[in-house]
């Protein structure tokens, strides 16, 4: 799996990530992480519970996270992770990455198709290689497919939408494969990227339910709390927050705000309670860690999402699934999320807001949201045993389907546009040449396979004993530093 998107960082992609490829992993396949470096830490190769394998590629990040889009610079590094690490799919994630959509267009560099146009050189090192005792023919004669993950939506008609709908048309013009997080979500990716309806499969995320159970006992109606956390930018709603907040206070004495997330619309949240004079009724708790969201959550009665573009909105889930009544507004993929009767829609305007939220307290104060049963349901509903399962479908799926040969990828892209087309047919063409360049630099007899990885048994072992030894050290140095110990 490939995305500049990754931990130590913690967000919706890089939690959807790391646990899909755990629940690979326990269902017996093997799965190494692709991401860029962290300085000055995370540099090379680390190893995440409970025996995830991370590659940190050594390229500069330009923002948010991000790489520059490289091309040429990223060939040796993943060339060099595919061969060794004997990969057949490459799984990209998020349209903002560069590393996901490099990966997928470098992964036809490794199937038969060029290997028998251009892997001519290679016949003779293979019986040198088989003379010495070292058999490489599986490590030449495979396939690498491609799938890629699309997390978010993006706009048809601005300048960043039309930029980066381009660059993801460009890099999922030969995808094996393509899965969105909602059904809003896939027809917009297929709109975006030109794909073939036929290639794209919608599989939802999930949560993990034991770690956002409800209160034990009920929250008291009186005050009713209404929680948000978000990130304060202006595509997740802020500014219908400002608006319609001091109008439910006004409306109900009883009510107030939680409010979690830290963004550029903070500034506008802290002179809207100051205005208002709300400052005992709104709460603003600043940045929030990914551990303390449940805590924020089983505070409240009702969770308010105003977002104004959202693919599917895992934030609804953690918040329905601590026991909260939904209220959203009606935009991407939310309606796809939960029941009707678990989450009353907006229209994206104030008024519609400041309705929606007198509904949801109606409900909440005459008892009809029972958030011990809408645990229960969200737990039912998603779950990421359903996604690793639904993913290995897809995998199988595109195993079975015939390779694309590489003069069908060129007319392919050509198709892009009359210039964009031009241009990465000419990133297409320098990239096999420099693909074989690196062939005859680096051969891959120099390259040190990876014969034995940790198994998550073994990872779990070792972590038990790790812990065991630490738990001695620790009583030993109370031992030592007891009155007793030291009158001696």
């Amino acid at each position: 799996m490939v995305c500049d998107f990754f931990h130590p960082n913690i967000g919706g992609v890089e939690n959807h990530i790391y646990i899909l490829a755990v629940n690979l992993l326990q269902r017996g396949h093997k799965v190494v992480i692709v991401t860029h470096s962290y300085l000055p830490s995370r540099v090379g190769i680390r190893w995440l519970v409970p025996g995830l394998k991370v590659y940190h590629v050594p390229l500069k990040v330009l923002i948010s996270n991000a790489t520059l889009p490289n091309y040429l610079t990223f060939l040796p590094y993943i060339r060099n992770i595919v061969l060794r690490e004997r990969i057949t799919i490459v799984h990209g994630h998020a349209s903002l990455s560069s590393y996901a959509q490099e990966a997928i267009l470098h992964a036809h560099l490794f199937g038969s198709h060029f290997e028998s146009m251009f892997g001519w050189w290679r016949g003779r090192e293979g019986k040198e290689k088989d003379r010495k005792g070292q058999s490489t023919e599986h490590e030449t004669r495979r396939e690498t497919r491609t799938v890629f993950t699309d997390h978010s939506l993006f706009a048809l008609d601005d300048a960043t939408g039309i930029l980066t709908n381009k660059l993801l048309a460009a890099a999922l013009n030969n995808v094996d494969a393509v899965i969105c997080v909602s059904h809003t979500a896939r027809e917009n990716t297929i709109l975006r990227a030109n794909l073939d309806p036929r290639t794209s499969y919608v599989i939802p995320s999930a949560i993990i339910a034991e770690q956002f159970r409800p209160p034990s006992s009920p929250l008291p109606i009186d005050p009713i709390t209404i929680v948000v956390v978000s990130r304060l930018a202006y595509r997740k709603g802020i500014d219908l927050l400002v608006a319609s907040a001091p109008r439910i206070c006004s409306l109900y004495p009883n009510v107030n705000f939680l409010i979690g997330g830290s963004g550029p619309k903070l500034i506008n949240l802290l002179q809207m309670r100051e205005a208002y004079r709300l400052q005992d009724r709104i709460t603003l708790l600043g940045a929030v860690n990914h551990h303390e969201v449940r805590d924020i959550l089983v505070k409240g009665n009702i969770y308010l999402n105003t977002s104004l573009t959202e693919s599917f909105g895992i934030g609804l889930l953690e918040a329905a699934c601590a026991g909260c009544f939904i209220v959203s507004t009606r935009v991407g993929g939310v309606p796809e999320v939960l029941p009707k009767d678990m989450i009353e829609f907006a229209m994206p305007n104030e008024d519609d807001v400041v309705r929606a939220l007198t509904k949801a307290i109606k409900i909440v104060t005459t008892g009809k949201h029972d958030p011990q049963q809408a645990h229960e349901r969200v737990k039912s509903m998603y779950t990421w045993d359903d996604v690793a399962c639904r993913t290995e479908k897809v995998y199988e799926d595109i195993t079975n389907k015939e390779p694309v040969e590489l003069w069908t990828r060129m007319h392919k892209t050509l198709r892009v546009g009359p210039f964009a087309g031009i241009i990465y047919l000419i990133i297409l063409i320098v990239e096999c040449l420099f693909f074989l360049w690196l062939e005859l630099v680096t051969p891959r007899r120099d390259i040190h396979y990876v014969e034995e990885d940790w198994k998550p048994e073994q990872f779990r072992k070792v972590a038990r004993e790790e812990k065991e030894r630490e738990h001695k050290e620790d009583q030993l140095d109370q031992t030592s530093n007891s009155p007793v110990r030291q009158l001696y």
